[in-house]
């Protein structure tokens, strides 16, 4: 993607979620926190997490990455 928009991707920010993870303050028997959810939201804004956070457990996070999240992302790289 970096190479096909000209533009260069951090990776903490397409993958903002893996420092959440490690963190003890977001996670709480398998689901993020209510604070956790609310720094996803903050690193993912490009991201609708409505349906994640009816049940916010991290073995889900992987399913917030789909193409329309990818396209969003990008979007908002080439409009900043």
């Amino acid at each position: 993607m970096e190479k096909a928009f000209g533009i260069k991707i951090p990776r903490e920010e397409l993958f903002p979620a893996e420092n959440i993870l490690s963190n003890k303050e977001y996670i709480s028997n398998g689901k993020l926190t209510p604070k956790g959810l609310e720094e996803l939201k903050k690193r993912m804004p490009h991201t609708d997490l409505s349906e994640f956070a009816a049940d916010p457990n991290i073995n889900k996070i992987g399913d917030l990455f789909t193409v329309d999240v990818l396209v969003n992302f990008v979007d908002s790289k080439l409009n900043s």
